[in-house]
């Protein structure tokens, strides 16, 4: 009776995981492409309400950020055609990056990556990184200077030497701001992301000039990725030699501005693929500031000191832009040219010694079979194949456990009554026989660290984003072969709180199952009750991890279909330990019917 309770209690709870556990990835897990963005004051209803003096809801996010409320889009896609179709342009025409630079204020605010689709449908366009200032998704930068304390205004119109940005063609945009005062900004970029904006002041005028450069990026955050634990979005930067992921878009809308301590190696704003940053001239220690403007705007300043120029003389500060896609091996290879922890713009976290091996691995596997779900299997492969010499001395040592069970039983009859001295006398029969009681244990132990790596990879790896495998468009994304898509074809919307069940996919039944088994072929003998739970767990574990990226789901059902395989030859190896157990569970078996009599 206490069993059959108790296995009513674990059901009990197993319901509760799963109706908290919609709760639970709203905070822990990124929100599903489809979320709804809901932003201040653009809807009539909204609208309504701020005139009743109610605030307005709040911006929600989704796992890779951008705009996906419909009539936002709509107006995004009508202010830049109107904005993109001035003639006072500089077209950008890189190897991966295209856009164009506005003439008026010298702004980068058209930005498009080449090699990276909004979408995974045939007719996706590229993603667009930056849209120029009034635009829902705006996002910009722009490079300047104070005179005498005057800062030269945002809309003045510059000149340049040419029409086109190009890897090997550099525009020089020139402005006459009087007095003998001139300015000027030289544009270059390299063959990945990364502008060189070289800022140049003469003075040929009679009296000396007070000259402060600066730079700054300008976003709404209304198109940012969702900040979760596991992978930051926001303001991002490196001060004082150390990478700081811990300031948010409320910190700033908190402290309306906010300056790290230390000098700035570089700083800006993250998602969670993209980012645009700033980086200061070497050598120099400009003020770096986030400020919040309002209404979800926020700019990222990198402000020089003042510079006294005296009559007859230029000045030049050479700053750089980054506005691309946070892609491992590129971040690195500026680092390693000497750009400080540029590769830290990814929050890999304490163990990246451990992921930034393990996306490289797939990297190296993906170049030699050419699909990244292949690629996965292989890994997998791989890792159990690395750790099957230390399973087979885990099952090894449990055979060992088994034949001294007598010996154990022994010992602890007849010191019962002392705990301490049982203790004492397990550990030397353990050393008697030269038996490990921990040896079983660690091949679970060492996947731990593996199939946390494999996670981040999966969801911060932009090289995971958008690769196919079978059914899957993409592995960074959840399984979409389940029952709401299925429905939705046919125009049947499932509710939020039913996704739980109807969201469930073929990757996440297939984990199920085959946890299924090889708990069903676990060395170790449980009474009823535990059999019971462990009997449950599989399933419950399939509502838990339908959510998470396809890609790590695949490595999990690869890796049971491997222990299960693994399992059954090392059964064969140990044919005692296979007897025993089987002997042992018949006998708890009969033990709790006897009971239940």
């Amino acid at each position: 009776m206490d069993n059959h309770r108790n296995v009513i209690i674990a059901i009990a709870l197993s319901f509760l995981l799963l109706v908290g556990w919609t709760s639970a990835m709203d905070f822990f897990y990124p929100q599903p492409e489809q979320a709804l963005v809901q932003d201040k004051a653009d809807t009539p209803a909204e609208q309504a309400a701020i005139a009743d003096g109610q605030a307005p809801a709040a911006t929600r996010h989704t796992r890779t950020g951008g705009l996906v409320d419909p009539a936002l889009q709509a107006q995004e896609k009508a202010d830049l055609k109107t904005a993109l179709a001035s003639p006072q342009r500089i077209r950008i025409d890189a190897p991966r990056v295209a856009g164009s630079i506005n003439l008026r204020g010298g702004v980068v605010d058209d930005v498009v990556l080449k090699d990276h689709m909004e979408g995974t449908g045939d007719d996706s366009e590229p993603v667009r990184l930056f849209s120029p200032n009034g635009t829902p998704a705006q996002q910009f930068a722009q490079f300047g200077y104070l005179i005498n304390g005057t800062r030269i205004a945002d809309d003045a119109v510059w000149q340049a030497d040419g029409r086109v940005l190009t890897s090997e063609t550099p525009v020089t945009l020139t402005h006459d701001l009087g007095d003998g005062v001139s300015a000027s900004i030289r544009y270059s970029i390299d063959d990945e992301y990364m502008f060189t904006v070289e800022q140049k002041v003469t003075n040929t005028g009679p009296n000396p000039a007070v000259v402060q450069p600066y730079g700054y990026v300008n976003r709404t955050s209304r198109t940012a990725s969702e900040d979760l634990w596991i992978a930051h979005s926001g303001p991002i930067g490196v001060f004082a030699d150390a990478a700081d992921y811990g300031i948010d878009y409320d910190d700033v809308d908190e402290a309306q501005t906010i300056t790290p301590a230390g000098r700035p190696s570089w700083s800006g704003f993250a998602d969670i693929y993209w980012l645009s940053a700033l980086v200061p001239q070497t050598g120099s220690a400009p003020t770096a500031t986030f400020r919040a403007l309002g209404n979800e705007i926020y700019r990222a300043d990198m402000i020089y000191d003042a510079v006294t120029l005296p009559a007859g003389q230029a000045l030049t500060t050479t700053s750089r832009l980054f506005a691309g896609a946070k892609e491992s091996v590129v971040l690195d290879r500026y680092e390693d040219a000497g750009l400080q922890k540029f590769g830290l713009a990814i929050d890999w976290g304490w163990f990246r010694w451990f992921e930034k091996p393990m996306l490289w691995l797939l990297r190296t596997i993906y170049e030699a079979v050419g699909n990244f779900g292949i690629a996965i299997i292989a890994l997998t492969f791989i890792v159990r194949g690395l750790m099957f010499p230390i399973a087979q001395k885990g099952f090894a040592s449990m055979a060992e456990m088994k034949a001294i069970q007598p010996k154990m039983k022994a010992i602890q009859e007849k010191y019962k009554d002392d705990k301490q001295k049982q203790q004492q006398e397990i550990m030397a029969l353990y050393k008697q026989e030269k038996v490990n009681p921990v040896a079983g244990c660690l091949p679970m132990l060492l996947q731990i660290p593996v199939f946390f790596a494999l996670y981040k990879v999966l969801v911060l790896g932009i090289e995971m984003r958008h690769r196919e495998f079978l059914w899957i468009k993409d592995l960074a994304a959840p399984d979409p072969a389940n029952l709401a898509n299925a429905l939705s074809l046919v125009g049947i919307q499932v509710p939020q709180f039913l996704m739980i069940v109807f969201g469930i996919g073929v990757l996440a039944v297939m984990l199920g199952f085959t946890m299924w088994l090889t708990f069903k072929l676990n060395p170790s003998a449980m009474d009823p009750m535990q059999q019971q739970i462990f009997n449950i767990m599989p399933w419950i574990l399939m509502f838990v991890m339908a959510p998470f990226a396809a890609g790590l789901l695949l490595y999990w059902v690869t890796s049971n279909i491997l222990t299960v395989a693994q399992q059954k030859y090392l059964y064969s190896r140990h044919p005692q330990l296979r007897a025993a157990i089987d002997e042992e569970k018949a006998k708890k078996a009969a033990e709790a019917e006897a009971k239940a009599r």
